[in-house]
């Protein structure tokens, strides 16, 4: 018997490809990358870097809170971004989103994201004991 659940929620956009917006094994929770789209319209919020990112976050949020999790219970983030100069702007946003003490991180410069997105999050979630 599998220990492996597949987390789903119209809170955040449908996968747009063939994988799930998060697998739970055990007490492990594996976000998949979420881009800035509007879960009702699945379309970009705004061509807007600050919106974008922000959207990320509350997409990569609803994923979380339907594993039950949250944003405080992740412990590892993947930021992927087209340009390396929005640097400080998702550092500021992600503070917003995250307190100390932070998970890891990385972020990497991309040359370009599904549907033409300016930013990227993946990310893993440990919750319970």
């Amino acid at each position: 018997m599998s220990n492996k659940a597949v987390i789903n929620t119209d809170q955040a956009p449908a996968a747009i490809g063939p994988y799930s917006q998060a697998i739970k094994a055990g007490n492990t929770v594996y976000l998949s990358g979420q881009i800035p789209l509007d879960p009702a319209t699945m379309t970009l919020v705004s061509e807007d870097f600050e919106t974008q990112a922000r959207q990320v976050f509350k997409n990569l949020k609803a994923v979380c809170e339907e594993a039950a999790g949250s944003l405080g219970e992740i412990v590892k983030i993947n930021l992927y971004l087209v340009d390396l100069d929005n640097f400080a702007i998702v550092n500021q946003v992600m503070e917003e989103f995250f307190g100390a003490p932070f998970p890891a991180r990385a972020a990497v410069g991309v040359k370009a994201l599904p549907k033409g997105a300016q930013v990227e999050a993946e990310a893993v979630m440990v919750i319970g004991d």
